[in-house]
Parts: structure tokens; sequence; C-alpha cells
């Protein structure tokens, strides 16, 4: 039994904020609903456990409806002191051998990797740190003069999840509060390594696996959301009885999805210039939809493959250029998701499609890179908004492909240096059937 314990109880007295940090907004979402986020998608956490101030105990109530999070079955008053509120959580359960893994509300970005390697290490260790290591030389400090300097190499920066077998942290813990010259411990491997002595071992942690504490990490942590992508693990592909609607499905990877996931039992319904349908205009849009819903009386997925790019430097571009590009890239996937929330239900998914373009404006395609960062945007919001629905918005990032575009506007390229069309197809169809919503995924070649 993996128990996540997310310590909310802090005040933010440090960020000046007049709400606990966890509640300020990250691209429209409270930060702590990213750190639930990521412990709920875990397939190796079977149960949060949420330490906070009782005085916002409706807030997060409110937060697991608005979210429909399973996995939270606790909402628990923290204390004083980081101590008091990891103690709460600890005396909330009994079997000394399931394991609580502890993490900061306010460290958002905590990758599976690190809560998967947290959790593996437990097998052998009954404590376990995070921690990264320090790229500048740490000082120690006396009435402003140097005392010493400790070797770099040894020093490592802490950071959360740490996770312990609850006979070892409870056994710790009793030890400290019967303590009456007791110190103040940091964290919950300090008061541990203090009173029991335990091998901690240690985990590798991540850059941005940031903990926000001052107003400047804000801004950080808004630059790691823009360019936050994620992978999702293979799984098997069925879509039988599920119907799809494929814009762009004519050519490239829209046409490799559609082949394969009518191998995968899909009733596939495809829509592009070349089949009658111009994504430029809401007409056309609007009424492959109502085909398809008047047919099949639902739609479970859409996905937007369609795409233009002109390679041109701006001063050469014309207008019409421009105005295509916004329209494919851009205009048609909004006006899709617009006409299409009608026709969707709890459960159904939006696929968007991006380039790695949007993470830097490249020179000779500025206007195709601007559609693309706006996609990307645009499925985050998406996500938000769609949330109480149940329906999933996603985008798909792929590296190079060989497609008749790239050929097009970059000529013969050597094969083993792009991806092949049917596999970004494949890791495409494998997102359909994943719980995540918002996300970028990113498709690399070997991954």
């Amino acid at each position: 039994m993996n128990i996540a314990v997310i310590l909310a109880g802090g005040a933010g007295s440090r960020f000046g904020a007049s709400l606990p940090k966890q509640f300020l907004r990250l691209a429209g979402k409270y930060i702590m609903e990213y750190t639930i986020n990521v412990f709920e998608e875990n397939e190796n956490i079977n149960e949060i456990c949420i330490v906070a101030n009782k005085e916002f105990f409706k807030k997060y109530e409110e937060i697991v409806e608005k979210n429909r999070y399973k996995k939270v079955k606790k909402i628990i008053s923290g204390g004083k002191t980081r101590q008091d509120s990891s103690y709460s959580a600890i005396k909330e359960y009994d079997d000394p051998e399931c394991n609580l893994i502890f993490h900061d509300a306010v460290r958002p970005f905590v990758s599976h990797r690190i809560i998967n390697d947290t959790i593996k290490a437990l097998d052998k260790y009954n404590a376990v740190d995070v921690a990264i290591p320090t790229a500048d030389t740490i000082i120690e400090v006396e009435n402003d003069i140097i005392k010493s300097i400790p070797e770099r190499s040894k020093l490592k920066r802490g950071q959360t999840p740490q996770a312990f077998k609850l006979g070892i942290i409870k056994n710790a813990y009793e030890k400290f509060y019967s303590d009456k010259n007791a110190k103040i411990f940091t964290d919950d491997c300090g008061l541990v390594k203090y009173y029991l002595d335990e091998p901690i071992f240690v985990v590798n942690g991540e850059e941005t696996n940031i903990k926000i504490t001052y107003p400047a990490d804000l801004l950080f942590a808004e630059k790691i959301i823009q360019l936050k992508s994620v992978e999702v693990e293979s799984r098997d592909l069925n879509l039988k009885g599920k119907v799809l609607v494929v814009f762009g499905g004519s050519s490239g990877i829209g046409k490799e999805i559609v082949k394969l996931a009518k191998k995968s039992g899909a009733k596939v319904f495809s829509f592009s210039r070349r089949e009658g349908y111009d994504l430029r205009e809401k007409e056309s849009i609007k009424k492959a939809l109502d085909k398809v819903f008047k047919e099949e009386k639902k739609i479970d997925f859409i996905i937007n493959t369609a795409g233009v790019l002109i390679k041109k430097n701006l001063k050469d571009i014309n207008e019409d250029e421009i105005e295509e590009e916004l329209d494919i890239n851009l205009k048609s996937s909004i006006l899709m998701a617009k006409y299409a929330v009608k026709y969707l239900q709890e459960g159904s998914m939006i696929l968007f499609f991006t380039s790695s373009s949007y993470t830097r404006g490249r020179a000779g395609y500025s206007v195709y890179s601007a559609t693309k960062a706006g996609i990307v945007n645009l499925t985050q919001a998406l996500a938000e908004e769609f949330l109480t629905d149940g329906i999933r918005v996603n985008c798909i990032n792929p590296a190079r492909t060989l497609t008749p575009m790239r050929i097009k506007n970059f000529g013969k390229e050597p094969k083993d240096t792009l991806l092949d069309a049917k596999y970004v197809a494949l890791k495409s169809l494998e997102v359909l059937n994943s719980e995540i919503t918002g996300q970028i995924i990113d498709i690399k070649k070997g991954i």
C-alpha cells in the first residue's frame, strides 16, 4: 500500500500572499492541483492524504470534487510545524509495512520517474530521500565570515518526496515527541537519521522539481508549464466500438492514424480538403461533425492532424499564405473544439498536434511556429475548461517525421534521422486510452 501524503499546511508567509501559496494560480490552475494530479495519475500510488489547515478544508473538498480525484481519501488537519503535520498523517494509518510518501504541496512538477524510483527503493530500504547535486560551492558562514567550505562533490540539495515504511517513521516520531530537548528538523529524513540512524537511500531528483517559495519562483514555474511535456507508456491498442473523427486524415500522420485505428476496431471518419472538406471553412467543420453524430449517435475521439507549413521568411510570405497557415494550423482547431463539445461526453478526448517549434520560434517559418505555440496554449486552456464535463484534451509533439509536408519543405533527408509516420500514429492512438488531460506528449525516436 503506497500512500501519498501531501503536506499543505503552510501559510506561505515568505511568499507574502493573502492565501497560502498552494492556492496561487499557474496557467489557470492552483499549484496544489498540479501536485495532486501527478499522484492521482501515478499507477503505483493507492491513496492520497492531504494535510491542511482546517480553514481551507472546504476549498480542498471543492478541488477534489471539481477534478474528480478518486485517490484522495483523507483531508486532515495539520499542525504548527512540519513535524506536527507529518505526525498527523502518520497517526491516520496502522499497517507498519505500508509506505508513506511525503511530498510538499508546492512542488508541483515532481515526475512519475521520481515517484516510481522512490517507491521501488522502499523494497530494499526503510527510508528514502530525493536530492540533486549542487552546482554551486556551499560555504558555512559565521558572523559574515566563512567558517568552512565543504567538499562540493559530497553535497546534494534535498527535495521531496521522502518515503518511509510506516513502522520506521512512526518510531522516529515517537522518540522525537518524547525528547524534551528535541531540536527542530527541516524535513522527515533528518529526524529519522537523528533518532534511528537508519540508512536513507537517495533517489536522483530533477532540477524542475522546484519548491515554489518566493515570488520569483512563479516565473520559473510558468516557463516549466509552457515547455512541460510527458511520455505515455506503451499499452494494448484496442479501439473496438469507438467512434473516431480524424481531420487531415488523407495524408502523412493522419493517414496512418486512420489505417491503424480501423485495424484496432474503431469506426473511423476522415475529413480533409482532398475528401471535400475545407477546414478553413466553419461550415465544413460543422458538417463533418454533424454527419458523424447523425450516423453513430456518439463521438468518442477527435484528432486534428491537419497542418500546413510554408517555409518562407516573413518578408517574403504573402497575406493569403499567412491566412492559410493561421486558418488550418490554429483556427480550425479552435472551431473544431468549439463545435465538437455538444457531441462529446465524459471520457471523450480531443487530440491536437503541435511541433517542436512551439518551444522556440524558427526563422524561415515564423507563422508556423506561432500557430504551434498557440495549439499548446489552446490544449492547456481547454483541458481546464472541459474538465467538469469529463472531456480530455491533449496534444502530440512529434519529433521530425517523414511526411509529404516535410519532404516538400526540406527535401530528401536521411531516413534514420526521421520518425516513421506509422510509429507516430501508434503512439498517438495510445494516448486515447490514457486518463491524462492537458498534456503535451513528446514522441521521439527510440521511445
